[in-house]
């Protein structure tokens, strides 16, 4: 595994719904660069003003897609988001990265397996009749069992994503 210097990392998230996410991006970032890596913020590509909304939202996903292509790791938001499930946006953008060989830092609050997550039936189905997987992992196993390793909040994900990343490129050296 070879990586920039410093590495630079890619912060997946619905943190750019929230009301502060400019603030909020700025303060991941200065995070990541208290940890000795290059945090990069979907909020730092410049998108074209006045444009059709399809074409607003075409040119953030090129742009966050080259933000992946060109980053070192990923620090993925995968909190509940609009439902029990992560962003998913942010699933695409893990997806994407796994696929590029990327590792893939995970954080969330921990609240026990999926099963412990979502109402289920005797048998283990939810309400709309789907059976809730139970493999006791955290969140969907697509996710779980390929992120290099996961944290509760952001401050230790990013102190954990940058002691895997050393460790994984001293294994290298």
């Amino acid at each position: 595994m070879s990586f920039s210097s410093p590495p630079r990392i890619y912060l997946a998230g619905f943190d750019v719904f929230r009301a502060d996410a400019v603030e909020h991006g700025r303060y991941l970032k200065a995070l990541c660069q208290a940890h000795g890596l290059k945090g990069l913020y979907p909020f730092d590509n410049e998108v074209t003003q006045d444009l059709a909304p399809e074409q607003t939202a075409a040119l953030i996903c090129h742009a966050n897609i080259e933000m992946i292509r060109g980053c070192d790791a990923v620090l993925a938001n995968l909190n509940a988001f609009r439902g029990v499930e992560p962003d998913s946006g942010t699933a695409f953008e893990v997806g994407m990265a796994v696929a590029m060989g990327k590792p893939v830092w995970a954080y969330f609050s921990a609240e026990g397996s999926l099963r412990d997550q979502i109402e289920h039936d005797a048998q283990g189905f939810d309400a709309q009749g789907f059976q809730v997987e139970d493999f006791r992992l955290p969140k969907n196993l697509m996710l779980a069992c390929t992120w290099a390793g996961s944290s509760e909040t952001a401050e230790a994900g990013i102190e954990a994503l940058s002691s895997y990343l050393e460790a994984h490129h001293a294994g290298q050296s």
